[in-house]
């Protein structure tokens, strides 16, 4: 039984952080938490360096980095909850999400430029 909504939390003052959470707020049923608004309970569930990535609070869990993103997608587009599942069986899979999450990031103002729009549905 779930307590709440899930709640991603990210970059509110990202460009490119906040086109993702919109994203996939759009489809989904996450509630969107900038860094700015963060409450103290939801601080004391994140680490120590929450404002390094995003964040999927689900219950009692919390998922970090790229984990966050697998899955917040997988919530958006259910059909895919399978796909990760099976690509987390396989060895190195955890570590190359990481590494791509993490070059996204420091590639964030990049891609911020070519989306400053909405993102459809």
């Amino acid at each position: 039984m779930s307590s709440s909504r899930p709640q991603f939390v990210y970059d509110d003052a990202c460009g490119f952080c906040t086109w993702v959470a919109r994203f996939v707020a759009a489809r989904s049923d996450v509630e969107l938490v900038g860094f700015s608004e963060l409450s103290p309970d939801q601080r004391a569930r994140l680490p120590a360096d929450y404002d390094a990535c995003a964040h999927l609070l689900v219950d009692g869990t919390v998922r970090s980095c790229g984990r966050a993103i697998e899955a917040a997608v997988a919530r958006a587009y259910p059909s895919l909850a399978p796909v990760f599942a099976a690509l987390r069986r396989l060895p190195g899979y955890p570590h190359l999400r990481e590494t791509a999450y993490r070059w996204g990031a420091n590639h964030r103002g990049l891609f911020g430029r070519f989306l400053s729009r909405e993102p459809r549905r």
